[in-house]
């Protein structure tokens, strides 16, 4: 997810770096443990959240499957393509190309965007020279609209409820991937955070924005 990221052997470490914590809680995630309601996020986990007493949309029914095609993020003049990911040969997640900025990554093996459960889009924050798709997402704050275009013609449209930024040595699963209610159908944005730590050659947080469906368009 950082731009300080080469095609090199070394460069190949550091993209293991920076997507092990994505791996290792999409893994938890797929064996169920994240299932159920979230809790509360506390700690670093609330470093941004949302202000109390605001009033967001209520959540509506989740739609089919079908597969992401466009994400538009409008507060932030973000729209980019959507790409599947998967695991690589090494059992690593694998980002969007690194030659490729302002693409976004949608880990297919869990849920569609608009879909019943928790889908994940990753991106990269920045490259050797410019910033990356998600360079401004943790800009964003609850009550703003994500919406992601489906290949069966519809919108889903997300509201943001809450951003957090990890601290990668207090990573809990759980909390990044399992849905905060049960039934809704929510949406997680990805990418690294916090300060780059040149000793690592790795950012020392991620930033997660959780996000629920509020509208179809059906």
């Amino acid at each position: 997810m950082s731009g300080h990221e080469h095609t090199s052997g070394g460069g190949r470490l550091l993209v293991g770096m920076a997507w092990a914590v994505l791996l290792v809680g999409l893994w938890l995630w797929g064996q169920g443990v994240t299932g159920g309601t979230a809790a509360p996020a506390t700690g670093d986990m609330a470093a941004v959240g949302r202000p109390p007493g605001d009033r967001l949309p209520p959540a509506v029914k989740p739609l089919a499957d079908a597969l992401p095609q466009r994400i538009d993020i409008p507060h932030l003049g973000i729209q980019a393509p959507v790409v599947p990911r998967g695991l690589d040969g090494e059992g690593a997640v694998e980002p969007p190309p690194l030659d490729q900025p302002g693409v976004v990554g949608w880990y297919a093996a869990g849920a569609a965007p608009g879909a019943p459960g928790t889908a994940v889009l990753v991106g990269h924050v920045d490259t050797e020279t410019r910033p990356a798709v998600f360079y401004k997402v943790s800009a964003l704050v609850p009550g703003e609209t994500v919406r992601v275009t489906r290949d069966d013609g519809t919108v889903a449209e997300f509201t943001v409820d809450d951003i957090d930024v990890v601290a990668r040595d207090r990573f809990d699963a759980r909390q990044a991937y399992g849905p905060r209610q049960a039934g809704r159908a929510e949406l997680r944005l990805i990418t690294c955070g916090g300060t780059f730590d040149r000793a690592s050659r790795s950012y020392t947080a991620n930033v997660i924005v959780s996000a629920y469906l509020t509208d179809s368009g059906v």
